[in-house]
């Protein structure tokens, strides 16, 4: 079902994003949008929804019977393979192709570094089992299964405490008998074990991926179980009428039963919503071609949009060991919005590397204990610390008010690990961090445009997040960009746009004409600040 097709539904609606800073809630009623933004409650993510939810509804006046939908996006699944979060997992494939998943492609991805570094599968080998059994390429069987010898893993998959298995045997996809029968044995064996089937999971051929894939709907299925089951029981309490319903990688929408059994599927379910709403402005501001930022509190989103349309792919990587170097994250076959993400946030960490040169990001200060300025015990200097330092925030109103900015902190933290160890004053020292993380998200634009033989100068460059609006402009200059549109309300915009006919607050457009020398672009660039 797509996103598109729910705009004639009565009632009111809510739309969830949960980031790994700020969880954030729009409520679309038939006297306009209320929203709402809190902290991300990463032990209990779904205590943060309730909060958020709870704070709009009370600013709308609107009782929760009146709900008649939630849409939900979120990134747990994918900073859960990123951070390593996940379920002890085990892996059951055809003996003799435990290692698939370590083989990988059989290349190097970067054939000049002596030192690359793979990464690692997300089972260990002591954790891969081998079942005896084997299915032709035509789906013929060359050796049934051996049921007792599949009994006698069941045994040990619970002797080791699994609370997951991915099962991914050769030409499954083909002829999925022998998967469906191990997952009849493993639920005879181990009722509570979550048990994920290639052949349902990705049927497709190509081995690695297939198993990459599985595996990696495994290593998540417990975690985002239990918060999908865990929201839906709080949403309940407080009243919510209508259904729930999620935002896949793709931007359409699936049941939460359906997220359960394939969490992988929703890897890219927040930044989906960015794009979408990003594919929602560019029709409206008549821009075909464009290039949608979403940077948030943890990472930034860019996709780009030609002819009003994002690109979609059927395959994805995630957890890259180098940013940019394609084959060096894990695989996933599953249908994605095309997209690059990058650990460039508000929360995105400073530090001097081993040369005494800024670093920022990939690591997030996330919400607990955020920026320094968040007064919640972080002590490290981050992007919204430097924009608050440089004036770029302000302290009394962050957040819609909800949050008061520490700026001594802030200026603390980054005076402790940025200006004194390089001998400069604060707001130099800020101004270097911000700096470096606007060249980082400018070049990965540049990076992801090139793969996709795409130019940046001729495109509108749309700005969402929390973030995003306030370094915008810098990342225009660098990619030569004259126009700049930040929407009212960018920091927690719904993933759907609503009828023009219930629009009430309008677009922020900045726009500047194409001067003719580069020096003119450079200077015509420092005026969108």
């Amino acid at each position: 079902m797509g996103i598109s097709g729910l705009q004639m539904m009565d009632g009111c609606r809510l739309a969830v994003d949960i980031g790994g800073t700020f969880t954030d809630v729009v409520l679309e009623t038939p006297n306009g949008f209320f929203s709402g933004k809190v902290l991300t409650t990463p032990e209990a993510p779904e205590e943060g929804v309730v909060r958020a939810i709870a704070l709009v509804l009370g600013k709308a006046g609107v009782a929760p019977d009146r709900v008649s939908l939630t849409i939900h996006g979120t990134t747990l699944g994918t900073n859960a393979i990123i951070e390593r979060r996940g379920a002890r997992t085990a892996l059951i494939t055809t003996a003799g192709f435990k290692d698939t998943i370590e083989f990988a492609f059989g290349h190097r991805f970067d054939q000049y570094d002596l030192e690359m570094v793979r990464p690692a599968p997300l089972v260990a080998r002591p954790l891969r089992a081998e079942a005896p059994e084997r299915i032709a390429a035509d789906g013929s069987v060359l050796l049934p299964l051996d049921e007792v010898a599949v009994r006698a893993l069941a045994r040990t998959l619970r002797e080791n405490v699994i609370r997951s298995v991915a099962v991914s045997l050769i030409h499954a996809y083909r002829e999925p008998k022998h998967e469906l029968r191990i997952g009849e044995i493993l639920s005879e064996e181990c009722p509570d074990l979550y048990v994920s089937l290639s052949h349902q999971v990705c049927p497709e051929i190509r081995e690695y991926e297939r198993t990459s894939t599985t595996v990696a709907n495994a290593y998540i299925q417990p975690l985002m179980a239990g918060y999908l089951r865990n929201l839906e029981t709080r949403l309940k309490e407080i009243g919510l009428a209508g259904p729930l319903l999620m935002i896949m990688s793709s931007g359409s929408l699936t049941s939460v039963e359906t997220a359960i059994r394939f969490p992988i599927r929703l890897v890219e379910s927040g930044p989906a919503g960015g794009a979408i709403l990003g594919q929602h402005l560019a029709k409206e501001l008549g821009a075909p071609q464009a290039i949608a930022l979403d940077m948030g509190g943890t990472t930034a989103k860019i996709i780009l949009l030609n002819d009003y349309e994002p690109r979609h792919s059927r395959s994805m990587e995630v957890a890259r060991v180098c940013r940019f170097l394609p084959g060096s994250g894990l695989p996933l076959r599953v249908p994605v919005i095309d997209m690059i993400e990058i650990g460039a946030g508000g929360g995105s960490i400073a530090e001097l590397d081993v040369l005494r040169r800024i670093k920022v990001g990939p690591e997030s200060a996330g919400a607990n204990p955020g920026p320094a300025c968040y007064g919640l015990g972080g002590r490290q200097p981050t992007v919204t610390d430097a924009d608050l330092v440089l004036a770029k925030l302000d302290a009394a109103s962050f957040a819609g008010g909800t949050m008061a900015l520490d700026e001594a902190g802030a200026r603390d933290a980054i005076m402790r690990e940025v200006a004194t160890p390089l001998a400069t004053d604060i707001a130099t020292a800020a101004a270097g961090m911000i700096e470096i993380v606007d060249e980082n998200m400018a070049n990965a634009t540049r990076v992801h445009a090139a793969d996709n033989g795409d130019d940046v100068e001729s495109r509108v460059l749309i700005a969402t997040g929390g973030a995003a609006p306030l370094h915008a402009a810098r990342i225009a200059q660098k990619l030569r960009i004259d126009t700049v549109v930040v929407p009212t309300g960018a920091g927690d915009h719904s993933p759907r746009r609503p009828p023009r006919s219930a629009r009430r607050a309008p677009l922020c457009r900045h726009a500047l004409s194409r001067p003719g020398s580069r020096a003119q672009r450079r200077a015509a660039g420092a005026r969108l600040h």
